[in-house]
């Protein structure tokens, strides 16, 4: 008897570490530029309902605070990017698989706010009191940011007024609560603002161009499910989706 029902609980022990690896052999950790929130999440919903096998772990944020967590360890099969630099870091340490890299999509930046004070140009921006921009060490549009303000000449006028956000999305967040008079975001994200409007698209010639690079992490490069997707991002219906908010494809 106490033979037989060892033989039970070893059977089911065994099933369901099977069933526990089934459930997650089916999981991608996605680790994604906060600006691609909604772009991402609606992907993924419409993936998973033709590919119910798929589970999506998904953790947004500013791309350096995304490519740090991956270098020490953190969970994660997909990484997008707000810029090259990050990817290049992963990759130059040999965390990225280097054959999946590819462009995902473009973007522009833009300043949005709910100031009255004439703000139609970066020049101008010397009237404000606050401004709004990611930090440049960790957030790709507050770097962007920073090179336009930079090679426009002014940045000692506007040193102390810059009031720094840990992502993108907290910048439009105080743009649109009025901390700030307006704030540095993708031009993406200004379509999204309520209450903000946008005051001036920053000229392409101050800044390097927005691009969104993305790759398999080394430990998914041969993972079905990561490949899978990754090429279904590469697809149709993302690239629609892409530009139903905003962002640039060429």
């Amino acid at each position: 008897m106490i033979q037989a029902m060892k033989k039970v609980t070893i059977l089911c022990f065994a099933l369901l570490t099977m069933t526990t690896l089934t459930a997650k052999a089916g999981e991608l950790n996605l680790s994604v530029a906060a600006s691609l929130k909604e772009v991402i999440n609606e992907l993924t919903v419409s993936y998973s309902a033709k590919h119910p096998g798929t589970l999506f772990l998904k953790n947004f944020g500013p791309s350096g605070t995304l490519a740090g967590q991956i270098e020490n360890g953190g969970p994660a099969d997909l990484f997008i990017a707000a810029n090259r630099e990050w990817m290049d870091y992963l990759n130059n340490k040999k965390l990225v698989d280097a054959s999946t890299i590819k462009t995902f999509a473009y973007n522009s930046l833009v300043f949005t706010g709910t100031t009255n004070k004439g703000v139609k140009s970066i020049k101008d921006l010397p009237k404000l009191d606050k401004i709004g921009i990611g930090s440049p060490k960790s957030v790709p549009a507050g770097e962007y940011a920073t090179a336009a303000i930079t090679k426009a000449g002014v940045i000692s006028q506007l040193t102390n007024k810059l009031v720094m956000a840990k992502d993108v999305r907290e910048c439009l967040m105080y743009a649109e609560l009025g901390e700030v008079d307006g704030s540095f975001v993708y031009k993406t994200d200004a379509l999204l603002a309520k209450k903000s409007k946008l005051l001036f698209t920053v000229p392409q010639a101050l800044y390097p161009r927005v691009v969104y690079p993305m790759a398999l992490t080394n430990k998914a490069a041969q993972n079905r499910e990561a490949k899978a997707f990754i090429a279904y991002l590469q697809g149709k219906e993302a690239r629609s989706v892409l530009t139903k908010y905003g962002f640039i494809l060429k």
